[in-house]
């Protein structure tokens, strides 16, 4: 498989609807067109869908990453080493000891030419980290993971709790 197999992927985005698909689908042609040689790993968990690009077919060597979030339905272009990352416009967000990432709205406000940079330097990085020149493969879309269990849409009202009725016989200790 390969960038034309989008099949699996839109199947996973499809509950998103139209517009994040486009976005999310904009982005991917994005990252595939800058290192077509890479390999774009792809998981349907429970909290997201999430797909990378990574010159083996390791999560641990991916470079750059989008992921859209089941509740949230925010679109992330991530760096799975981002602490790693000169980000010189301090324009990555995260507080963690690794990922970072930016938040995509639009096409329009999408920074090309800087996130190019950040790519570039990413996949020099994650390259680096690659011990046995073996596992490299070249231009594949793999499914990694595919979670049964999917995080539910986050309800605009919360339900009430009942309270027990004098009644009701079931015991409270």
């Amino acid at each position: 498989m390969s960038k034309e197999h989008t099949k699996d992927l839109l199947k996973y985005l499809k509950p998103f609807g139209d517009d994040i698909i486009e976005l999310a689908m904009w982005l991917r042609e994005f990252a595939w067109d800058l290192y077509p040689q890479t390999n774009e790993l792809i998981y349907d968990n429970y909290n997201a869908v999430a797909f990378g690009w990574s010159p083996t077919d390791k999560v641990g060597h991916t470079f750059c990453s989008i992921a859209v979030g089941r509740s949230s339905k925010n679109i992330h272009f991530g760096f799975y080493w981002g602490n790693e990352l000169s980000d010189s416009d301090k324009i990555l967000l995260g507080q963690g000891t690794q990922y970072r990432y930016i938040l995509v709205t639009d096409k329009a406000k999408f920074p090309k030419a800087y996130i190019k940079k950040l790519v570039k330097e990413a996949y020099a990085n994650s390259f680096a980290k690659v011990k046995d020149k073996k596992q490299i493969l070249h231009g594949q879309t793999i499914v990694k993971s595919i979670s049964a269990k999917k995080k539910p849409k986050k309800n605009k009202t919360a339900k009430k709790a009942t309270p027990k009725s004098k009644t009701d016989k079931r015991s409270t200790k």
